[in-house]
Order: structure tokens, then C-alpha cells, then sequence
């Protein structure tokens, strides 16, 4: 005799919310370009062609005397740095008294495709630097490199110590050949100059392209099953679109740096090994001599941990720390943890050398 299927009620009640919450989302929730992102007040100090340089305004009647510029990744926007009033790396940073500006690399366009690393680092960045010593009449000013501007912060500090006090690298990428992401396997096998030759400036299709490769599941279908299942709740919703919105928002990366850097950092991994050039200058780990608090997330798929720790080994400073924390590269800047662990814990090192 066969046997009837059984079939747990409490499942086909999941199924049948799960399906009336997809039929009601578009009209419970606005699409993520739609979202009205509560950016921290600041203003355009400086602009130097495609870039910006912001200054926030302060929200203590006392600041710390060396002002801190973070230099963002080439990837995506900074917005991610200051997402929610609620999980803002700017907002608690100006709480906790520092005096902060941000590098915004703006959207290139074709006529950039030849601007290279000496273009970010000794005309933009080191332009920038100089802008906010005279502004604060100080000598030095403290960096903060997140990700692949981390990169281009560590560049630059090796060729121009003297404008720097203190170094906070934050998943910043070193050595190429410890990274074992699958952006970095995607990269040692490309043929870089081939795609510059006849694309130009990397396209943000690329990067989605990427993006959508290092965790198919989790980022693809994995994520919007939960946002489905969380269709009703205010809070997890309007966290889910900024962070939508800020991963659809990518400019094109400049040809000639795109092709610098698969060779330089990924390919033949010269950064770590001193032997990257950058303008005709040499880059030498070993000229940075001031304060380094090294930021990595165990759970970094975007930068291996191993990627970024060498930076720790390779300096000349005497005063470093390395801090590890169990998150991954969104969650250490855009998170409840970043904002209850890691920003109180570089906050604390930052002020008792700024």
C-alpha cells in the first residue's frame, strides 16, 4: 500500500508568506536608487579635476589638532563610510573629536583613461594633503587608507614621510600574491593590457561582473531570500537598500592605473617586495617610520586578511599595532561592531597621537 506525502504544515506557511511577501514588495518598499541616503554635513573644500575633497563639519566644541583625511577605495563610492547616521565611520569619528576630510575620486570619463598611479598619488593625494596643512596650520596630518585607497595612501606616505603623523590602513591591499580572493586569482590571469587596449577605462560592468563572482550564492540568491523574509521589517529593509545602493554606484576606473595596478600588485607583486616605481620613484615600505595601526577583517573576501597583514611586518615604524576583528569588509566600516569595537578602539590610538 503506498504511503501518503506528508507535508509540515508550518513549511507551507513559510512558502505561501514567503510568495505573498514578493507579490507585496513593490509596493511595501522604494527601489534602492529611490533611497535618500542622510549623509553627514560637510562641504567641497577643494576640486581638482574629476575629484573632491570633503570637509565635515564638527560636532564637538573641542577637536583633536592634527586633522585626518581618509583616502577611499577606487571601487564604489564613500558613501559606504558614512551609509546610516546609525553606523556612520565619519559621523563617530567627528563625535569622538577629529577633525575629518574625505578624498572623493569622482567618476572618470574617457579623456582619463592615461592617468595613472602617479596621478593619484603625487598629483591628487599629495595635493589634497597639502591643502589641509596650510588649512589647519600644521606640519603633518594623520591618513587613513581604506581597501585599494589603502594602497594608494601606503604610496604615498613612502614617498612623502614628512606630510605624515600617523598611518591607520584599513583592509588595505599589499601583496598580491598572498591574496587568495577570487578577484585576485581573476586578476593574475588577466590579460591587462589587451583589455585597456581596447576597452579603455575599466567599466563598472566589470567590477558588477567581479562583484558577482566572489560569493555567487550569498550575494546573489542567498540575499534577497532573506530580504523577502524580512519584507516587513523597517529597519533590515532600509539597511538592505543603502548598501544596494551604494554597491550599484561604481565609476569606471582610469585605463593606464587599471593596468598598473593588475601588474604591480597583483601579477608581479611588487609593492611588498619594494620594488614598485610610481612616477620614477622608488617605493620603499621601509621609509614608513611613523605610527601604523593596521586594520583586517578574518572574514574579508574582498581582501584576504593575508593580503594586507605583511603591511604590519614590512614598515619601519617602531610604534604599530595590528588589530584582526571577526567581520568582513563592509562589516568592519558599516556595522554595529565597527561602531561598538572598531572605531572606539582607532579612536583611542588615533587621540593619543593627534
Amino acid at each position: 500500500m503506498q504511503s501518503e506525502l506528508k507535508v509540515d504544515p508550518k513549511i507551507i506557511e513559510e512558502i505561501l508568506k514567503f510568495t505573498k511577501n514578493v507579490i507585496d514588495a513593490p509596493n511595501l518598499v522604494a527601489a534602492p536608487d529611490e533611497i535618500s541616503l542622510e549623509v553627514t554635513p560637510h562641504d567641497v573644500v577643494q576640486e581638482m579635476d574629476k575629484t573632491r575633497l570633503l570637509h565635515y563639519r564638527s560636532l564637538t566644541d573641542k577637536q583633536h589638532k592634527t586633522p585626518l583625511l581618509i583616502v577611499y577605495a577606487l571601487i564604489n563610492r564613500y558613501h559606504i563610510l558614512d551609509i546610516h547616521p546609525e553606523k556612520s565611520w565619519v559621523k563617530n569619528l567627528l563625535q569622538q573629536g577629529f577633525d575629518v576630510y574625505m578624498l572623493d575620486w569622482g567618476t572618470p570619463t574617457s579623456m582619463d583613461k592615461y592617468l595613472d598611479f602617479d596621478d593619484y598619488v603625487n598629483g591628487y593625494l599629495d595635493s589634497y594633503v597639502e591643502y589641509i596643512k596650510n588649512e589647519s596650520s600644521v606640519e603633518k596630518i594623520s591618513l587613513q587608507g581604506y581597501c585599494t585607497g589603502g594602497t594608494i595612501a601606503t604610496a604615498y606616505i613612502t614617498l612623502h614621510p614628512e606630510s605624515v603623523k600617523n598611518y591607520v590602513a584599513t583592509a588595505p591591499v599589499i601583496d598580491g600574491w598572498r591574496d587568495t580572493t577570487v578577484i585576485s586569482n581573476l586578476a593574475k590571469h588577466m590579460d591587462v593590457d589587451k583589455m585597456v587596449e581596447i576597452i579603455g577605462n575599466m567599466p563598472p560592468e566589470f567590477m558588477y561582473y567581479c562583484f558577482s563572482v566572489l560569493k555567487p550564492f550569498e550575494q546573489g540568491i542567498e540575499k534577497y531570500i532573506k530580504f523577502f523574509r524580512n519584507i516587513n521589517n523597517k529597519k533590515y529593509v532600509d539597511s538592505f537598500l543603502r548598501v544596494e545602493k551604494w554597491l550599484s554606484d561604481t565609476p569606471p576606473i582610469p585605463g593606464a592605473l587599471f593596468r598598473q595596478w593588475i601588474k604591480d600588485i597583483y601579477q608581479d607583486n611588487l609593492l611588498i617586495q619594494n620594488k614598485m616605481y610610481v612616477g620614477g620613484r622608488h617605493i620603499d615600505l621601509k621609509k614608513i617610520d611613523m605610527p601604523l595601526f593596521t586594520q583586517v577583517a578574518v572574514g574579508d573576501h574582498l581582501v584576504s586578511p593575508e593580503c594586507s597583514m605583511p603591511l604590519h611586518y614590512a614598515v619601519g615604524s617602531e610604534d604599530k599595532t595590528l588589530r584582526m576583528y571577526p567581520t568582513g569588509h563592509v562589516g568592519m566600516i558599516a556595522s554595529s561592531l565597527s561602531q561598538k569595537t572598531v572605531l572606539p578602539e582607532m579612536g583611542q590610538w588615533l587621540a593619543k597621537r593627534s
